[in-house]
């Protein structure tokens, strides 16, 4: 009797083990409190038992205002224990969101080095940390600078960035807009030039796959599910004090989460100096997804996102 109860003990730690084992660490870096798709991002990851966040690092503007907007999230849909970083402020710019962060009850003050804390969890779990970068690559270039051979060991980046063959305005059904500059490359061309070189598996996520609109039925059927994560989203939504979201960031995270959602192609990008992500011949160094289907991908997140606490 002893040993079966011993055996079972030990069959339900073992799984337990795996199950743990088994998920996927990430750390998103962010530029949360801008547009509101970053929020939108953070609670598919928050709803997603699949994913170990490990922690959440901020980037550009505000750094330390947006480690805030974090803090209160995080405490407000009951998970507090994921670490929060901030990386170093470039200046103040307009944040639609700023009032969640000066209304929070549980925000910090301070916040540890955002890219200090990219390194040490990649050194404490080299080869299995995915990196989510969803804003402009301030972090990203700053841990290149400090250690680049500690930066090599990351599992691979995933990124919402570029504008490959499509620009802003082209959803695929309307006139064509040429690629230009998209935002997050825009903000940091040294740092985005700095990550396409630097050997680490890629994969990016640009405006020809992103621009996924979260219409008005959407945005009913989310806002009236009354959980944690959905009362936060539409508090933020509504400080953001716009209409129509496009959900450009939550790609990355579904693309973890299932990559079927956003198929990858293996090319050659070059960042150029004006932050144009140019196709060209050559060995690939990015796996980027060109093309996505917008309603597969709202069937997933909304479920995801939308369904009831456990």
């Amino acid at each position: 009797m002893r040993r079966s109860v011993l055996c079972f003990a030990l069959s339900v730690i073992s799984a337990v083990s795996w199950a743990q084992g088994a998920r996927e660490k990430v750390i998103i870096d962010t530029d949360i409190g801008d547009d509101v798709d970053d929020a939108f991002a953070l609670a598919l990851a928050v709803k997603s038992p699949e994913l170990d966040v490990l922690g959440v690092t901020t980037t550009f503007g505000e750094t330390e205002l947006r480690a805030q907007i974090v803090d209160r999230f995080l405490e407000a849909v009951g998970r507090p224990d994921i670490p929060v970083m901030a990386g170093n402020p470039t200046g103040k710019t307009p944040m639609s969101q700023r009032r969640y962060a000066e209304e929070g009850k549980f925000t910090r003050r301070s916040h540890g080095d955002a890219a200090d804390f990219i390194l040490d969890q990649v050194r404490k779990h080299p080869g299995d940390v995915t990196l989510i970068a969803i804003g402009p690559l301030m972090n990203v270039g700053a841990a290149i600078d400090r250690d680049a051979e500690t930066f090599k060991k990351l599992k691979r980046v995933v990124i919402m960035g570029g504008s490959v063959r499509k620009g802003y305005g082209d959803y695929g059904y309307n006139e064509h807009f040429p690629p230009m500059p998209e935002w997050n490359i825009l903000n940091d061309v040294a740092s985005a030039q700095k990550l396409f070189a630097s050997g680490v598996p890629l994969y990016v996520m640009p405006l020809d796959s992103t621009q996924l609109k979260l219409d008005e039925v959407k945005r009913a059927f989310l806002f009236t599910r009354g959980t944690a994560v959905t009362d936060q989203l539409a508090i933020l939504y509504h400080l953001w004090a716009q209409e129509t979201p496009t959900l450009f960031d939550p790609m990355t995270l579904a693309f973890v989460l299932k990559p079927e959602l956003c198929p990858v192609t293996p090319l050659h990008i070059r960042v150029d100096e004006k932050g144009y992500t140019r196709e060209e011949p050559g060995t690939p160094n990015a796996q980027v997804c060109l093309s996505s289907n917008p309603e597969v991908f709202f069937q997933f997140y909304l479920r995801r996102v939308g369904e009831s606490q456990k």
